[in-house]
């Protein structure tokens, strides 16, 4: 077992003890990060004379020399190693000798695990918010080529007023660009560097962490090393801004399960998207959209993981933050994988656009749009309102859509009516009239379609 802190202790640890304690299985990930932040801290060393040049070189050459051995599969991680770390400082001293001793020189690995899991969780941020980038693209492809396609809107799940699946769909542009904007805001707020904090206290080496920070990226160094090494907070705001994408991604996925059902038929999936049944050969279910909406209560449990892993410990650094790396490789790859599957699902959907102006137009959606007609005609409101729930009860009866009444049925109600009355409820000018700021109408959408252009030609 190969230990960085054997000195202190007379006797092996128990071998159950020591691989309750490794984090080489999972922390492997971190390899690169690992490197990167070595490279900068030998860098800043020599920079500052507490290394010199010649074991700067060595360290440096052994180190890029390791991540291209393990990125080209001609070194493998060993799980012999307690960590990642262990794992990279052994190999370079194997390989460099004397120098490769020189590399922990005025850092801990509480700092060192600190950086690479920022290291890490940065690098996640910008992919995730990538992904998300191509999500919004097809969301958009899509409201572009629909502002006219008349659909349902509904609430309680019960049709509501008739909208536009281009009005519907903006409806998840706004959520996944409040899930780029939170992207932004976690990747603003944890670019500081914890590297040169120590263990807990910094340390007595004139360390330049200004310098190491600029090499790495960050906008400067964190302030408080006791804070630098025991700061999950920005892993915990990606985690809950995780289950807030896959919260969103599960109620798309299930609208498009509902949509794709036989009593709906708004929907056809690509095959390539859809399975089908063991025993019944008529089915084709929607697989990816469910096991989106399953996997988000995984990412949720990552989330509560954390938080209750996080909510007791005192500073600084203590061993149950080792706990952070499991639910939140997790929780990423999850996250990651399902954005991809479900923007390839979405760019392959076929809409049925009659079926889905059908179930607009023998849905009473346009009911509102009568008792606003009537209050045009100086009826109260809630007189109109009374009204137009006869007609309703009227149709229902009949077995009839609002539009199929002639203007007799429609003066038997009330004799305010007139032969305007068809086109204050044509399903067209229910959704077209309404041209306010954020509307389903044509007007209305077009020019938020060019907002959400110009966002996208700016996106970062």
């Amino acid at each position: 077992m190969a230990q960085l802190w054997g000195g202190r202790f007379t006797k092996e640890t128990d071998q159950l003890v020591y691989n309750f304690n490794a984090s080489i299985s999972f922390d492997k990930r971190l390899y690169a990060q690992d490197i990167r932040g070595s490279i900068a801290h030998v860098m800043m060393l020599a920079k500052q004379g507490i290394l010199t040049d010649a074991d700067k070189e060595k360290i440096v050459e052994g180190l890029e020399g390791i991540l291209d051995d393990i990125e080209k599969g001609r070194l493998e991680i060993s799980d012999k190693y307690e960590d990642i770390h262990s794992f990279v400082e052994a190999v370079l001293t194997e390989r460099i000798g004397e120098p490769g001793k020189k590399l922990h020189t005025g850092r801990s690995r509480n700092d060192q695990v600190a950086l690479d899991m920022k290291l890490y969780t940065r690098d996640e941020v910008h992919l995730i918010d990538n992904l998300l980038k191509e999500l919004l693209f097809a969301i958009l492809n899509i409201m572009e080529e629909h502002t006219e396609t008349i659909m349902p809107g509904f609430t309680h799940l019960q049709k509501a007023q008739p909208i536009t699946l281009a009005h519907h769909m903006g409806a998840y542009f706004e959520m996944f660009k409040r899930d780029h904007e939170r992207m932004h805001d976690i990747y603003r707020r944890m670019n500081t560097c914890p590297l040169g904090s120590g263990a807990l206290a910094g340390t007595t080496y004139p360390l330049d962490r200004d310098y190491t920070a600029k090499l790495l990226g960050f906008d400067g160094p964190t302030l408080n090393s006791m804070d630098g090494v025991s700061d999950r907070d920005y892993l915990i705001e990606l985690l809950a801004a995780l289950a807030t994408v896959m919260m969103h991604l599960s109620r798309f996925s299930e609208e498009i399960i509902i949509w794709n059902s036989n009593e709906y038929q708004f929907v056809e999936l690509d095959d390539a998207y859809s399975t089908g049944s063991s025993i019944m050969p008529q089915k084709k279910n929607p697989d990816i959209a469910e096991l989106v909406r399953g996997k988000t209560g995984r990412v949720y449990g990552a989330l509560m993981s954390l938080l209750t892993s996080m909510k007791g410990i005192p500073l600084a650094y203590n061993k149950d933050m080792q706990e952070d790396k499991e639910p939140a490789f997790d929780a990423i790859d999850t996250a990651k994988g399902c954005i991809s599957l479900f923007t390839g699902m979405l760019r392959t959907i076929r809409f049925n656009k009659d079926r889905m102006e059908a179930s607009a137009r023998h849905g009473f959606t346009n009911a509102t749009d009568a008792a606003d007609y009537l209050v045009g005609k100086g009826v109260p409101f809630r007189d109109a309102h009374g009204i137009v729930g006869q007609l309703v009860l009227y149709c229902i009866d009949k077995g009839i859509a609002l539009d199929d009444m002639t203007l007799e049925e429609y003066r038997e109600i009330s004799p305010v009516f007139q032969e305007d009355i068809y086109d204050a409820i044509s399903i067209d000018t229910c959704v077209n009239k309404r041209v306010t700021t954020g509307a389903p109408g044509k007007k209305a959408m077009e020019e938020v379609i060019g907002i959400y252009k110009k966002y996208m030609r700016e996106y970062s």
